[in-house]
Parts: structure tokens; C-alpha cells; sequence
């Protein structure tokens, strides 16, 4: 393609689609002009011919067949590739689109990752007929042939990649190991995998307040910064869901050791994001909750034959969103489940000890390839010996399960610590839960009032100073 950017003519009535497609456009690098009727389309396209057309079909005065037809008779604009966007979903409709010459018919709703790959296979495509017919002029045939295989070579190309933005690659290895052609819906793989879950607090109430341009801006540099953060350490993101995001921790032995870094990292990015927080015409600085679990989750393509996803299902992503949930309720900024404290103490405990770590993906039987997996460990892999700063703060039974969990907050790493205040008191916060734990109310009040003396926001703290004063029958909560 040229060096300029590709401008891209969109073409609806309903404003809100228009605002849909030109984020989403933007997105993808494009330039756009809008019209909100046909002949407003036909206006545009004649004073600055686009690149290509997304055109609505049901409008007033001119439909987009109208439209199509009208652009199709004028020898300037005839060749400007047009794709169809439109609720008309009936096989009469569609065969009208293509007599009329449209390059192709999308229905509403349409999918994103499909309407983005289009646009660049038929700009691209658009771009190699405008290539070959320059072409035909000046060279032979065979040398032609030549440039159309390099052509097509570099749409694949472009289209892959493009659908890796989509679709990160630890799907595809999973989904389509012979390549995107082989994606069957129902192709899935069950393994051990760490699940995270980050939520922004309060995002309703924050889009209110804004207009959609607004919230959009902030929420993509918000994402970009937290999606550094979890490709980093090893992980990759599932999906986003609105203000949320769920990411995956799957590579190496103790998967759960880089989704506790990613979180501790995302907490400190949010740092460096609030600094400038009102330039995205923010009334205060973002607060997130992460939650994280481990445990068994199937890898897989979801859905209908017609639109499929690829994403992780199982009770690990249910556990680690209720997780997040309980961020709210105990004011803390990342609550982890007795899975991922368990699994790191046991990669540390290993790890410091030369132990053999047995995985299904990485499965050693010989005491050379066992001392070519420690030395790869030390290589390649990140430090488990990494001081992790953790307390138990409750024992809950999460909503939709019958068995109660321990759960812990997490309060950072050696070299990256996020809650220093709870970090000093971690020894005193310690011992009033022990005494909370063997029924000592009074001992374990004392030591957590002294908690909430030292760091007043401590809430965990003060949750357990109301506790052990109801069970003592003291009804003055402190002040």
C-alpha cells in the first residue's frame, strides 16, 4: 500500500453507528469521512474520491443500492470498492448487492475482527489490481505473475498479523495448529493455567460523565499500559470486557508466580497512568481490583458455526472474578486465592532446592534432561526466590460455591512494593489474626487496633476491630 493512510468513506444514518465505526477505523491506523445519508455519500465521494466505502443500505430518500448503482455509472468513481453494512440479512438483498457490483455484504451485528479483516483484504486487493494494470504496460507477463505472488504473499501476511491482534498466538497454538484455516468451533484443550481478572472501580459512574470520544482515549491508554504489563511476565490477554480484562498465565511451571507480578505491576503502571489523570478529563484518579486464581480451565473455540470465539472457560475464571469482586468488599487492591499462595511457595521451595517440577507440558525423565531443565530455570526463567509480601485476610464461600477458601491479599514483591504501610505492620496484622483464628478476641483486638493506630486506611484491620468487639459484646466501634 502507499504510504498514505487509506481514507475510508462510512455511511449510516444512525449516528451511533458512525461514532462505532470511526473509533473502530481509527483504531486500524484509517482515515474517515462520514455522511449520514446517500446523497451526502455521493457528494463526499465525488469532491475527494475515498479508498473504499462502508455503506449502509436502509436510508432515507437514497438507499445504499441507490448509491452503489449511482457510483457505479460514473466512470471516476465506478472502481471505488464498496462493502455492504446493513440489518439485511435475506438472500434477496444480498444477491441485489452483488448485482450491483459491491465487493461484499456484511450484516448487523457485525463481527469487528471480520469487518477489520475485509477492509484490509479488500483495500489490499483493490491496491494489487491498481499495481498490475500499471504493470501490463511496462513488463512481460511472467515478470507481472511475479509481482501478483509477492502481492498475495503480503495480504496473507498483513491478515495474519492483523488477526494476531485478535487472537493472540497462545490461542492459535491451541485452536489452529495447522494454520487459521484449520479453526474448528469445539476445538478445545483442557490444562492448569492462572487466570486474572482487573476491573476498573467506579467506571459507570465515570462514563456518565463523559462523552464516548472521551472514554474511549483514556480507556485504550489505560489498556495499553495494563497490557504491557501482563505480556511481560508472560501472559496474554483473553479479552476485554468493557472496563474490564481477563488475562492468562499458562508458560512455564509456576504460571501463578508472573500473574502475581503482572498484578503488582499493573498496580504500579496505574500509578504512573493517575499522574496525568486529567488530561483525559478524568475528576480523579483510576482505582483498580485484581483478582487471581489457579486452577484447571479449557482453551477453546465458543460459539455458532456463523460467530465464534476463542476464549478460557472453567471454574478458574469464575473463582478469579469473584476474587476481584471482593476487592470492593475488603479494600484491598489484588486478592488472590490458597492455589496461587500454594504454588508459589512450592516453586520457591523447589527451586531453591534443585527439585524437579513435573508438568504435563514439560515432563523430564532423565537426570540429564532434569539438569538442563535447572539450568534453563536459572536462565530463562523469572527469580522465584523473589520475596513475596502476602497476608491471610479471610476464609469465605464464594458466591455459586459450597466450600469455603482462603484468601489472601497481596501486598507486593522485594522490588516492587505496593502497600508499604501494610508491609510495616504485616508482623502485628499477623499475630491478631492468630489470635482471631484460636478464639483469643481480646489479644487479637488489641494487636489490630494497634494496626489501624500505625495505618488508619487499613479497612481489613478495621473489618476485624468490629469482629472481635462484637464477639467481646463491645458495641462502641473506635473512632
Amino acid at each position: 500500500m502507499s504510504k498514505k493512510q487509506p481514507c475510508i468513506l462510512v455511511v449510516d444514518d444512525e449516528p451511533n453507528n458512525l461514532i462505532l465505526l470511526e473509533e473502530l477505523l481509527a483504531l486500524e491506523g484509517y482515515t474517515t469521512i462520514s455522511a449520514n445519508n446517500g446523497k451526502e455519500a455521493l457528494k463526499f465521494a465525488s469532491q475527494s474520491p475515498p479508498d473504499l466505502i462502508l455503506l449502509d443500505v436502509m436510508m432515507p430518500e437514497f438507499d445504499g443500492f441507490e448509491v452503489c448503482q449511482s457510483l457505479r455509472q460514473n466512470p471516476q468513481l465506478k472502481t471505488i470498492p464498496i462493502i455492504f453494512l446493513t440489518a439485511l440479512d435475506d438472500e434477496k438483498s444480498k444477491l441485489k448487492g452483488l448485482e450491483l457490483m459491491g465487493d461484499d455484504y456484511i450484516t448487523k451485528p457485525f463481527n469487528t475482527r471480520l469487518l477489520i479483516a475485509k477492509v484490509a483484504n479488500i483495500l489490499q486487493l483493490n491496491q494489487i489490481r491498481s499495481q498490475a494494470t500499471q504493470f501490463e504496460n511496462s513488463q512481460q507477463t511472467d515478470e507481472k505473475s511475479n509481482l501478483q505472488l509477492s502481492a498475495a504473499l503480503r495480504i496473507n501476511q498483513l491478515l495474519s498479523e492483523k488477526f494476531r491482534l485478535f487472537v493472540p498466538d497462545q490461542f492459535l497454538s491451541r485452536i489452529a495448529p495447522q494454520g487459521v484455516d484449520s479453526i474448528q468451533l469445539g476445538d478445545v484443550v483442557e490444562e492448569e493455567l492462572t487466570v486474572l481478572f482487573c476491573d476498573i472501580r467506579g467506571f459507570t459512574a465515570i462514563a456518565e460523565l463523559q462523552n464516548a470520544r472521551d472514554t474511549f482515549k483514556w480507556l485504550n491508554s489505560f489498556f495499553q499500559r495494563m497490557s504491557v504489563c501482563i505480556s511481560s511476565n508472560q501472559g496474554f490477554i483473553d479479552k476485554f470486557l468493557g472496563d474490564a480484562i481477563m488475562a492468562v498465565f499458562d508458560k512455564y511451571e509456576c504460571h501463578s508466580f508472573n500473574a502475581l507480578k503482572a498484578a503488582v505491576m499493573m498496580q504500579e503502571s496505574l500509578q504512573d497512568f493517575n499522574v496525568d489523570y486529567h488530561k483525559y478529563n478524568l475528576k480523579e484518579p483510576l482505582k483498580i481490583g485484581i483478582g487471581i486464581h489457579t486452577g484447571i480451565g479449557v482453551i477453546g473455540t465458543l460459539g455458532s458455526e456463523k460467530r465464534m470465539d476463542s476464549t478460557v472457560i472453567g471454574d478458574v475464571v469464575n473463582t478469579a472474578s469473584r476474587l476481584e469482586s471482593l476487592t470492593k468488599t475488603y479494600g484491598c487492591s489484588i486478592i488472590v486465592s490458597e492455589q496461587v499462595i500454594s504454588e508459589i511457595e512450592r516453586c520457591q521451595n523447589n527451586y531453591q532446592t534443585g527439585k524437579r517440577i513435573e508438568t504435563k507440558h514439560n515432563s523430564l525423565n532423565s537426570q540429564e534432561n532434569f539438569g538442563n531443565q535447572i539450568q534453563n530455570n536459572q536462565d530463562n526463567q523469572p527469580n522465584y526466590c523473589d520475596k513475596i509480601y502476602y497476608r491471610w485476610i479471610d476464609q469465605v464461600t464464594l458466591r455459586g460455591k459450597q466450600k469455603a477458601v482462603n484468601i489472601y491479599e497481596l501486598l507486593g514483591t522485594k522490588n516492587n512494593i505496593i502497600e508499604p504501610e501494610k508491609i510495616t505492620t504485616l508482623s502485628i496484622f499477623n499475630k491478631g489474626i492468630k489470635g482471631w483464628q484460636i478464639g483469643k478476641f481480646a489479644a487479637a483486638l488489641a494487636y489490630f487496633q494497634e494496626v489501624k493506630r500505625q495505618n488508619y486506611t487499613d479497612h481489613v484491620a478495621s473489618l476485624y476491630v468490629e469482629r472481635c468487639q462484637d464477639k467481646l459484646g463491645l458495641f462502641q466501634i473506635e473512632k
